[in-house]
């Protein structure tokens, strides 16, 4: 069990109880598949039997992690804040290339990087934390390293 916090947008929030709803709807089919299954005589032999026991217990690990995050949720809100913190969209300038791109910074479950949602536990996410519109950023990265200017935080 992780004591760390899950950072969420509402959205992220939102969509994780329906997970959870949706998982524990499931559950009732499931059982029911095993008993459909034991029916059918030798469980050693039983492949229905067995993937539906796998099932159960994956469908019951995914609810057990799902309530532990709902646990240690703190829900990202967006307050128009000068500082970039979890939550920010910034809109950055890559000094060596001239390159903008936008990022929002959010919790690791909520990461997709290539839609520009970044997870604050990453390298460029953790370089822009707590700095300002106007400032310039080095970020290092396992790859190398490259200057930012923050064009932009909303």
């Amino acid at each position: 069990m992780n004591n760390d916090p899950t950072y969420l947008t509402t959205d992220g929030l939102d969509n994780l109880k329906k997970d959870l709803t949706g998982l524990k709807a499931k559950m009732p089919e499931i059982a029911q598949r095993i008993n459909e299954a034991k029916e059918l005589g030798d469980l050693r032999e039983n492949a229905e039997y067995h993937m539906a026991k796998e099932d159960y217990a994956f469908t019951q690990g995914k609810i057990f992690e799902i309530e532990d995050m709902l646990k240690r949720v703190v829900v990202i809100e967006k307050n128009g804040n000068a500082t970039i913190r979890i939550g920010s969209t910034i809109k950055i300038k890559n000094l060596s290339n001239q390159k903008e791109i936008e990022y929002t910074i959010v919790g690791s479950n909520e990461a997709f990087p290539q839609k520009g949602f970044i997870s604050n536990e990453s390298p460029l996410a953790q370089a822009f934390l707590n700095h300002k519109e106007g400032d310039k950023v080095e970020v290092k990265t396992p790859v190398g390293g490259a200057t930012y200017l923050i064009l932009e935080v909303r």
